[in-house]
């Protein structure tokens, strides 16, 4: 096991053992433990009460986080040429379609978000082992198959982002960076976890949100308790 560092010891020693902080107390204490020299990511992991190998119990959707992301998001619109303006006065970065099609091809993928048209995915169906693996596939689910892609440009832009709990039952997303004010992690979090909230499969039983931890990407995590989460 690696030695842990001076900064990773006066961390760990702000945190106690066990306690499961308010989401107000956590969001302030995620940014006194943070070590970083650099603006991290602040992430969030929730652990649901669901069998995600159910297809009845799967959770996936899309939240718009009230202050963003902190990250400038690039988005690439595969669309036709009728919707390109709107796509580009909209804030996409990369706007066009067989072009970017034979970019990708070739291993092109420098872009957070594929927005394209309902139209269109017959030809971006190829494109799946490339950009499934990455996560960047269009899905109606997620907003990104539309026919309106300029919304969906200033949805993205603004902070919307998707997500989706993976083989252990878990959630895990990025939620801001380590420089907001603790007011806007508590904001962005509460947004996050009530629309799980909303999200709950009938067939799950039991305890449905079993734990919340917020991070930033050089700290240690901190236990939210689920109750606090409307304080």
């Amino acid at each position: 096991m690696a030695k842990l560092t001076k900064n990773q010891k006066l961390a760990l020693a702000k945190i106690e053992p066990g306690k499961a902080y308010t989401l107000a107390e956590a969001s302030s204490l995620v940014k006194e433990v943070n070590y970083a020299k650099f603006d991290a990511s602040l992430d969030i992991d929730v652990r649901l009460g669901v069998d995600p190998r159910k297809a009845n119990q799967m959770v996936r959707g899309v939240v718009t986080l009230p202050h963003g992301t902190g990250k400038e998001i690039k988005v690439l619109v595969l669309c036709s040429s009728e919707a390109e303006a709107a796509a580009k006065a909209a804030g996409a970065d990369y706007v066009g379609l067989d072009e970017y099609i034979e970019k990708i091809k070739g291993g092109w993928t420098d872009v957070d978000v594929i927005i394209t048209q309902p139209a269109i995915m017959g030809k971006i169906g190829a494109l799946g082992r490339i950009l499934g693996p990455r996560g960047l596939m269009p899905n109606p689910k997620s907003g990104t198959v539309t026919p309106d892609v300029a919304k969906a440009v200033e949805e993205v832009k603004k902070g919307k982002i998707d997500f989706k709990v993976d083989k252990n039952g878990i959630v895990h997303s990025s939620i801001g960076k380590i420089s907001f004010s603790p007011e806007k992690i508590r904001d962005n979090a509460r947004e996050f976890i009530n629309t799980l909230v909303r999200l709950k499969p009938a067939a799950a039983k039991g305890t449905y949100i079993k734990s919340i931890y917020i991070s930033s990407t050089m700290s240690p995590g901190v236990k939210v308790d689920p109750k606090s989460i409307e304080e």
